[in-house]
């Protein structure tokens, strides 16, 4: 996909103020598409020019439908929600009704744009049941992913609106993330501003994790909207494992400060990177990771010392 086929078309981005919300408005803006950037509060965030921001409640029925009714848009990039794990398991009612009522309202409210065609971005870490047992979800927030999966296609199913659903990964880059690469790279940072700190502990140097920069992963959003098969669950990995001592031995290599790590408890397996025949859906639309693992690790270290500095300033 080389974006022209979103010149023009209206994009509604919920959580827009989010870590990958801010790099997708980007985006869609620089494609030429009209966005309209959804966030709960107002003044959250600057988009700058290009962008039409909306202030909505998703979890206010008729708070979406004016929403809808007033961006009538062709493609939606449903990003908002709650995504901790610890939070889900302090409030679990809370991320059940934020992540699982917010899908009902907004694919209900689409209806009355039926062309429309949404992505609806979920979590490697949803519960998937096994038939004949009774369910045992690892926590509320892979219970909320599973439900908003199980919604979504049957809203496809009975109303036939088309829907596509994403599961990403570990996504890394720079903007307010609480990912590992982002936090390992504030110890860095820190290290370089007030001379030896604490040691940064980490779990496990052999333990791997499958890590995409959050620019390709918005690049397949993109894909998925305008090429992705209504119905379909789309990975949206880089199919690399890394372990974590890579990355912090990538991340020191790109300072010349003495930056303390820990490390504690044993290794852990795979998270999952994905099959090679699931890696292969979002190739055979075109689509594929092209930002290297080392200049992710960069930009997230210069966005960290670019925001420290304006701190400290």
């Amino acid at each position: 996909m080389d974006g022209a086929e979103l010149t023009g078309k209206k994009v509604l981005i919920t959580g827009a103020s989010g870590f990958t919300g801010r790099h997708a408005v980007s985006f869609f803006r620089e494609a030429g598409a009209v966005v309209a950037a959804v966030v709960r509060r107002p003044d959250v965030y600057s988009f700058g020019k290009g962008a039409e921001v909306h202030v909505c409640d998703l979890n206010d029925k008729q708070q979406v439908r004016h929403l809808i009714d007033e961006v009538q848009p062709d493609y939606v990039l449903h990003l908002a929600g709650k995504n901790s794990v610890p939070d889900s398991w302090a409030d679990p009612l809370l991320v059940l009704e934020t992540n699982v009522m917010a899908v009902l309202y907004l694919l209900d409210a689409l209806r009355s744009c039926p062309a429309a065609r949404t992505v609806i971005v979920g979590s490697r870490l949803k519960y998937t049941p096994e038939p004949g047992r009774i369910p045992q979800p690892p926590h509320p927030y892979s219970l909320s992913k599973a439900l908003e999966e199980m919604v979504s296609l049957s809203w496809m199913s009975l109303f036939g609106q088309q829907i596509m659903l994403a599961e990403p990964g570990n996504l890394i880059g720079a903007g307010p993330s609480t990912g590992i690469c982002s936090l390992l790279a504030r110890h860095v940072v820190a290290c370089e501003q007030a001379g030896k700190t604490e040691a940064f502990r980490l779990s496990g140097r052999d333990s791997t994790r499958d890590f995409l920069d959050v620019r390709d992963a918005v690049r397949a959003y993109a894909t998925l909207l305008v090429e992705g098969a209504s119905g379909t669950v789309y990975p949206v990995v880089s199919g690399v494992e890394r372990s974590l001592g890579e990355i912090a031995d990538l991340l020191l290599s790109m300072t010349e400060a003495e930056v303390p790590v820990r490390w504690d408890g044993a290794s852990s397996g795979p998270d999952g990177a994905g099959k090679q025949e699931e890696l292969s859906m979002l190739r055979k639309l075109g689509w594929q990771p092209m930002i290297p693992f080392a200049t992710s690790l960069q930009d997230i270290l210069s966005d960290v010392r670019a925001q420290q500095g304006r701190t400290t300033n």
